[in-house]
């Protein structure tokens, strides 16, 4: 094994579990002998390593697209059935939710199949994975021989965007894109409106970040009027700054009541040693996450004061067992998961229990599936996304319970890969080393 100082150009030395890169300092980058620059020529190499493995995962993920449904063509599935899950087992693979992996595969294919010039770029380190995806993305609404030569137009692997920063990149793949088909562009744009949405996702300390994509007429108008409202708030002595005001008023129009907290459950899930005891243990909010024992008490003392304005607080009582705090189990002969049993999963799985996915819950099924002599209850149901409860059912993928400690899935890809999803910690509960 070489230490440190006996260098080695372009070296991987391992040194206890993590490798470190060895490279000696050409000439003209930078200060030769210096640990500092040996050190900035360390982050440069693994900066290109990270982009020539990327641009190999894209090669290793279309094969595996081809290989897998050349062995579906051969078990007899029908051509509009190839390829189902692949995106998902992609993902599982690289350890990213269902859905990135999906959005990885189709970037792969693009650079693989459409692409070249700027796979290259990748593959020598030109580009980082983040701004191949730019230009994938901005091209996506062109015909293949049109993103062909736009990628032939740029030609990245030559150097292209040196020094280039993504601004620049994305406004030169625009005007390739439409010299080369303005109608397909201008589409793209009229066809934006349909994707307008609004989403909810966590933020630090306790706040979200609410998002709205808008049309830009729309978008403007509705911050225009925050705006004016956050003014005239001012300007009468309000002492609270714009953004306070702004955000404010947003939630007051939308609710219609001060403060926003009208006839909405929440799912505030606390031990009773933080409720009534003043513990630390934190407490979970469903469709947030995990918040701070001081503010789910002051939450629902705040609740229990404006009881007077017609707000009622609900203190539901989820048993837990002592050892692992795990949800205690329901049984039922119903088919459909309803009722408690349905808040009961709720509670227990808080996210998609497909693993890496963080997605919110949309579907509650069964894992072991009923007309295969699944029980409706708590130990044989899972709440899933929409996309992963779709994904399980495709041929060559199996799920089942296993026995441990907390409510614990086994997911088997049609490849034989098995993966497990664990239950996420209650409040209260103690994680244990295995």
């Amino acid at each position: 094994m070489e230490r440190i100082g006996e260098r080695r150009a372009g070296a991987v030395v391992a040194r206890g579990r993590a490798p470190v890169v060895v490279d000696s300092v050409q000439p003209g980058r930078g200060t030769a002998g210096t640990v500092s620059g040996d050190l900035i020529e360390q982050l440069r190499a693994l900066e290109e390593m990270k982009s020539a493995i990327t641009a190999l995962q894209a090669r290793v993920a279309v094969a595996f697209d081809l290989a897998l449904r050349q062995e579906q063509a051969e078990a007899g599935v029908p051509a509009s059935e190839r390829g189902q899950g692949v995106g998902a087992q992609v993902a599982l693979a690289r350890r990213e939710s269902p859905n990135r992996g999906s959005r990885l595969l189709g970037l792969a294919k693009a650079l693989v199949i459409e692409m070249p010039r700027t796979l290259a770029a990748l593959q020598s380190g030109q580009l980082n994975e983040w701004r191949a995806t730019l230009l994938v993305k901005e091209t996506a609404c062109l015909s293949v021989e049109d993103r062909t030569a736009v990628d032939e137009e740029l030609a990245p692997d030559t150097g292209t965007f040196a020094g280039k920063g993504d601004k620049a990149i994305v406004a030169a793949a625009k005007a390739a894109a439409y010299r080369r088909d303005p109608r397909s562009v201008a589409g793209r744009a009229s066809r934006a409106a349909a994707e307008r949405t609004v989403s909810l996702r966590p933020a630090p300390d306790t706040m979200t970040y609410l998002t709205a994509l808008l049309p830009v007429a729309q978008g403007v108008a509705v911050y225009a009027a925050l705006t004016r409202a956050a003014d005239s708030a001012r300007s009468s002595g309000d002492g609270r700054n714009r953004g306070q005001a702004m955000a404010d008023t947003l939630v007051e129009r939308i609710t219609g009541t001060p403060g926003g907290v009208s006839g909405i459950n929440l799912d505030l899930v606390m031990t009773d040693r933080t409720l009534f005891q003043g513990d630390s243990e934190p407490a979970r909010l469903q469709g947030y996450g995990i918040v701070p024992a001081e503010w789910a008490r002051t939450m629902v003392a705040e609740e229990r004061a404006a009881q007077d304005q017609e707000l009622t607080v609900w203190l539901r009582r989820l048993y837990t067992a002592p050892a692992t705090g795990e949800l205690l189990a329901t049984d039922s002969r119903a088919r459909l998961f309803t009722g408690r049993l349905r808040r009961f999963i709720e509670t227990r799985d808080d996210t998609c229990r497909t693993p890496y996915c963080d997605a919110p819950i949309r579907h509650f099924d069964h894992v072991v599936p009923w007309h295969s002599g699944g029980q409706t209850n708590l130990a044989n149901g899972a709440g899933l996304c929409e996309a992963c409860n779709h994904t399980k059912e495709n041929p060559g993928w199996s799920t089942r319970a296993v026995h441990a400690d907390v409510h614990t899935l086994e997911i088997i890809t049609p490849t034989g890969h098995t993966y497990r999803s664990k239950a996420p910690p209650l409040p209260g509960s103690r994680p244990t080393r295995t």
